[in-house]
């Protein structure tokens, strides 16, 4: 299996293990504090990618030398901290289903930041193709949507979780840039959640809220591990995928999870489907089936 191909599977693989994380998720964070939940996950996923680090490519503190640690740091902060904490946060206030929509307005920033710092090639294709995308968003957007969820203020949970998209196009960029100067996508992985963690730790600490740690209830902490789960096989496939293909093309297949999640809510919590929502997906899958076609044309000098 080529670079290519193998790079858009594991994208392709992203989208469904994101399409089924964020109504599992939106059920696990209405029960817990978004940042303490946040936390956790991003710290163990963490620890993990550490030690996948350690066993791959015989990591060290002293070997970082492909990048500087301002990146790692950066793509930490940013990427496995605030952006989860918004995202999380504005998920717990709005719906599972406008959370995963508003997510997939990614490739909108990652193809502008990519190409003004990265100078990735946009192909007209892709451009047209991100762009059917993005108006099948729209369009599903639009429809009329009452999932059987609880929700307490949509408009300021769609700006947190916005806000948390906008930071992971930022991350995304520096992450594929660290992978361009021949950085390892395990030393990247564990950068972007263990440095989060801890961030988000002493965030939370700060705070006072160390006290929920003590008084986690059994469902919960099964629930956090199941996340963690999930956590781990999302980041691990997508940091593996755009260290294979441009950033721009991975996040733009990304837009395939909002349609699972549509699929997932109608079929698991009976959540209405409206002409609106189906003609929007299609045009996501026609969309997605152009992207899966183009070629990643990589470029050197940055």
């Amino acid at each position: 299996m080529n670079k290519e191909v193998l790079g858009t599977t594991l994208a392709l693989l992203t989208a469904i293990i994101s399409g089924f994380a964020i109504p599992i998720n939106k059920i696990f964070v209405v029960d817990m504090d978004p940042m303490i939940f946040t936390a956790i996950r991003a710290l163990v996923v963490g620890i993990i990618f550490f030690f996948l680090a350690s066993a791959q490519t015989k990591f060290h503190f002293k070997k970082i030398k492909k990048v500087s640690w301002k990146w790692l740091i950066a793509i930490g902060i940013i990427g496995g901290g605030l952006a989860f904490l918004f995202y999380f946060t504005g998920l717990s206030f709005t719906t599972a289903g406008r959370a995963a929509f508003l997510h997939k307005t990614l490739p909108i920033y990652v193809t502008i930041f990519a190409f003004i710092f990265l100078k990735e090639k946009v192909s007209r294709r892709q451009a047209l193709a991100l762009l059917v995308m993005l108006v099948g968003t729209f369009i599903l957007l639009s429809a009329q949507i009452n999932p059987a969820t609880f929700w307490t203020d949509p408009l300021f949970g769609d700006l947190l979780v916005l806000l948390g998209t906008i930071l992971w196009g930022v991350e995304n960029t520096i992450a594929r840039y660290a992978m361009l100067k021949e950085e390892s996508n395990w030393v990247v992985s564990f950068a972007r959640m263990f440095i989060g963690g801890i961030f988000l730790f002493v965030f939370a600490f700060s705070l006072g809220k160390a006290w929920i740690l003590l008084t986690l209830s059994p469902q919960q902490i099964v629930n956090v591990i199941i996340s963690t789960g999930i956590l781990f096989a999302y980041v691990f496939s997508w940091y593996w995928s755009i260290r294979l293909i441009n950033v721009s093309k991975a996040a733009a297949l990304l837009l395939l999870s909002p349609v699972i999640s549509l699929i997932l809510g109608v079929i698991i919590f009976s959540e209405p489907a409206p002409a609106l929502q189906i003609i929007g997906s299609a045009l996501i899958l026609i969309g997605a089936a152009f992207v899966v076609r183009i070629k990643s044309e990589l470029v050197t000098g940055v």
